[in-house]
């Protein structure tokens, strides 16, 4: 049984938005300030990627969980009412991914699709796959500013360490030497 009445879950339904999502802002925000230009939604493009590189032929896409079927096997358990009609609308979404990756990868494209929850959570590791795949492939020369989250080696350790701000060695102020006092 739902909680929400028919017309407060209709409203809730219709105010996602396939576009504009913070996700797909966020993940925007980090290739723009890494240098990577892109066109958003472009519709010469097949399945329309949120963030198209046309000069190195990259489509990336940021998938909701529950519309692109994320632990779809877990989540079909979980659907409680209309269930007919979900698990079809998620199974045509998934199927649709799967057309589009692989046209898309026909014609020589690079596609990157990440899951919103992976770009909220690990936001450096999302942008770090796309620097990473142009730095080898494309001679694209990683930027300086780089998330925090960002590795750039799988060796272990924690490569967002050393890109944090030092803190200063004074006080505003005052000396840090124990012998002076004002």
């Amino acid at each position: 049984m739902d909680v929400l009445t028919p017309e407060q879950r209709r409203r809730c339904m219709q105010a996602n938005k396939s576009r504009g999502t913070k996700p797909e802002l966020a993940l925007g925000r980090l290739l723009w300030g890494c240098g990577i230009r892109y066109r958003k939604h472009p519709s010469d493009v097949p399945g329309r990627p949120d963030f198209c590189v046309k000069k190195y032929r990259m489509a990336i896409f940021v998938d909701g969980e529950f519309w692109h079927g994320r632990n779809w096997e877990a989540q079909k358990a979980r659907l409680k009412s209309n269930r007919e009609f979900w698990i079809a609308k998620i199974e045509r979404n998934m199927a649709r991914d799967a057309r589009v990756n692989r046209e898309l990868e026909e014609s020589g494209w690079k596609v990157f699709r990440f899951w919103e929850s992976d770009i909220k959570k690990h936001p450096g590791a999302c942008v770090g796959a796309v620097v990473l795949y142009l730095s080898y492939f494309h001679r694209f020369e990683v930027p300086e500013y780089i998330p925090a989250d960002y590795q750039e080696y799988d060796d272990g350790q924690d490569a967002g360490l050393n890109a944090m701000a030092a803190e200063p060695a004074e006080a505003y102020g005052r000396s840090m030497d124990a012998g002076s006092e004002r």
